[in-house]
């Protein structure tokens, strides 16, 4: 008996982005299930990029439609969007190096915490309670990425693939539905890569969706359920791994094409 079906997070169709006569994406279609570990792939400059800018509100369509859980986020805020359950890490690490990484993480919960009024001016009951909970929440996310044991080392001494996990433990504080990782493991070794594989199984298995971009190819097959591939701002192939891996478009667009 097969298992039931998850129901979509994200919903892209038929997306375009124009910029004057340049046309970064073209009829961009494809949907990321609840619960799965989606990948977006493709060579340099194919657009994936933009594909997170417009999820993110950085950007606007230029045609098509993005919903998440069936609500559009077209014409939202930054803000909004991340209120509404989607959280993002970046390429180039974005952490703040002179704060402690409980610091870091708590940073991700101010849309979550409940101070009321000047409570926190009052040094409020109410006020302490929620900045004891938030701490708490805040410790067992980072012992989700394996980094509650250096709760108060300052973010700057941390190594670059704590720093990486650091990240994604912020992102989790803003009590997303969907984590979209921008090359997660960009600049790291062959065994933090083995370990955050691992911590981005995890984080699914708890309940999350997860939405990465990523360059290496060995990571993306062994980790996420189904992949579209980008390439020159069209979907060229979208599947499961071995599907893709073995699709001949996929094939060219990273070898190239014999010539006859």
């Amino acid at each position: 008996m097969n298992a039931p079906q998850q129901p979509n997070l994200l919903s892209i169709r038929n997306v375009g982005k124009h910029f004057g006569g340049l046309h970064v994406l073209q009829d961009v279609s494809f949907e990321v299930p609840a619960g799965s570990i989606y990948g977006l792939i493709g060579p340099n400059g194919a657009g994936k990029t933009t594909v997170f800018n417009l999820i993110t509100g950085l950007l606007t369509p230029s045609a098509g439609q993005i919903d998440f859980q069936g609500q559009t986020l077209i014409g939202l805020e930054p803000h909004r969007i991340t209120h509404q359950g989607i959280a993002r890490t970046f390429q180039n690490i974005r952490i703040f190096k002179e704060m402690d990484l409980l610091e870091n993480v708590m940073v991700g919960m101010h849309d979550h915490l409940n101070y009321g009024g000047f409570g926190i001016f009052l040094n409020s009951p109410a006020c302490r309670a929620a900045e004891k909970k938030a701490r708490e929440r805040a410790l067992e996310l980072l012992s989700w990425v394996g980094l509650d044991h250096k709760a108060d080392m300052l973010a700057d001494n941390l190594s670059y693939g704590d720093q990486r996990k650091l990240e994604f433990a912020r992102a989790l504080a803003t009590e997303p539905k969907l984590l979209l990782l921008d090359e997660p493991v960009a600049g790291m070794n062959p065994s933090e890569k083995t370990i955050l594989m691992e911590e981005i199984n995890n984080i699914r298995n708890r309940g999350y969706g997860v939405f990465m971009i990523e360059h290496d190819m060995r990571f993306v097959m062994g980790l996420c359920d189904r992949i579209a591939v980008l390439n020159f701002g069209r979907i060229i192939a979208e599947g499961t791994p071995d599907e893709v891996r073995n699709n001949p478009d996929v094939i060219e667009a990273y070898l190239g094409k014999e010539d006859e």
